[in-house]
């Protein structure tokens, strides 16, 4: 039997050819990635306060937005009589409401332009939504007693209209509304 001398070279040629397919596979996806326009994302202008437009953006204080709300809302109890760790002076600018807005951007992360997430909110203060800890609770380091279950109770015994208007002024004060 004699030897076909072409054979070795036809095997030599079937890796080869992968390889030529392979780099004009990347020769023509990097060219079409090169050629293609470049335009921002989508997604650009979305954060934590949703999406706005540019001309609309505005900085909002957290530390203000406890104080206007009580400012439109009067009657709203404060539930500031708990004494701060450092100095064990009573700690008036730690109110329910800051505290609530501390729990509902910080602790759950949600986001305060929405009236739906505020709602939300409020059903875990009132047991019907998500379950509350006391461990990770906004005052729990900073107070003597942790403010978990007074506010709580306070958000309890507040009226349906009472957090429909809380509810409508925390969403204005995040989107400039109020």
């Amino acid at each position: 039997m004699e030897k076909n001398p072409i054979l070795p070279i036809i095997y030599f040629l079937y890796p080869a050819r992968r390889i030529l397919y392979f780099a004009l596979f990347v020769t023509v996806l990097v060219a079409v990635l090169c050629s293609a326009e470049v335009s921002p994302p989508i997604l650009s202008n979305i954060s934590l306060f949703g999406a706005q437009p540019a001309v609309a953006q505005q900085r909002v204080v957290i530390g203000d937005v406890w104080q206007k709300i009580y400012q439109q809302l009067p009657d709203l109890p404060k539930e500031n009589t708990y004494k701060a760790k450092e100095g064990g002076k009573v700690a008036t600018d730690n109110t329910l409401v800051g505290r609530i807005i501390r729990y509902h951007i910080y602790t759950k992360g949600r986001a305060p332009n929405f009236r739906l997430d505020w709602k939300l909110t409020l059903a875990d203060y009132l047991g019907a939504n998500e379950i509350m800890y006391d461990y990770s609770y906004p005052g729990k380091d900073n107070l003597t007693t942790n403010p978990f279950d007074g506010d709580r109770a306070a958000v309890k015994k507040l009226t349906r209209s009472q957090r429909a208007a809380l509810v409508e002024a925390l969403a204005n004060a995040f989107t400039g509304k109020s």
